[in-house]
């Protein structure tokens, strides 16, 4: 890939995270306005991550997928606020069009985005679980009602689709060498630069990866029974999280 492609490709990745990068701050804005309403957000999802765990079980208790399970629950599709990530990010997005390569950039720009749209998503979940009231009791059943009333399937799959780009591009990272130097060697100046949140993000999605191995059979097994469970909870299926 020549010098051009390369800079056309980090301008196209700065300019869709800058744009995820304020959609994501905004709408945690909107749902951290005040402790209740941050609390509402939490609780949905803390359900949603245990609901994950029990989807994903087999390959949390993996030996060779364990670790990326654990990283794509709680960095990718879990609880985690990621604030401080994304500020960042956006407070030296400049610095790190220079400096990753454009392989890392992608990785952080479709991570961010994940995180926009699912914010998107839970707060339409929550305005749904607490018109019904069942956000302070949010079970299987509330929760399937909920997601249809909601609908967005469009979104739904594009989210899908999000979490399996970002692990293909984790994958793709993970494969050169040059980068685990630069990761290791930027531990200390990250956290004495206020960069730690970002660094370890990368750090752990590329350690979770390259000790994997191929990443292909892992993102089949989480893109497959996501999929699955979303055309059950659209179907009206009796029992969608079997």
């Amino acid at each position: 890939m020549d010098h051009v492609t390369v800079s056309i490709e980090k301008q196209q990745c700065a300019a869709a995270l800058r744009q995820h990068l304020q959609t994501a701050k905004r709408l945690r804005l909107q749902a951290n306005s005040e402790p209740a309403a941050a609390a509402k957000r939490l609780r949905l999802r803390e359900w949603q991550a245990g609901r994950l765990a029990r989807t994903h079980a087999e390959l949390l208790a993996s030996p060779r997928f364990g670790v990326a399970a654990q990283f794509f629950l709680s960095d990718l599709y879990g609880p985690k606020d990621f604030s401080s990530r994304d500020e960042e990010v956006e407070r030296i997005l400049p610095l790190l069009i220079r400096m990753l390569p454009a392989s890392a950039l992608r990785t952080v720009a479709l991570a961010v985005e994940v995180d926009a749209l699912s914010e998107e998503l839970d707060s339409a979940m929550v305005a749904a679980l607490e018109r019904a009231g069942m956000l302070e009791r949010i079970d299987e059943e509330a929760y399937a009602d909920a997601y249809r009333t909601v609908g967005c399937r469009a979104e739904r799959e594009r989210q899908v689709t999000l979490i399996r780009q970002t692990g293909e591009a984790l994958d793709r990272v993970a494969r050169k060498p040059l980068l685990s130097t630069m990761l290791r060697l930027m531990r200390g100046p990250a956290q004495l630069a206020g960069l730690g949140e970002l660094h370890e993000f990368l750090d752990r999605g590329f350690n979770a990866f390259r000790c994997m191995g191929p990443a292909g059979d892992f993102l089949e097994a989480i893109d497959g029974k996501e999929r699955r469970l979303l055309n059950r909870l659209f179907d009206g299926s009796a029992s969608p999280f079997l």
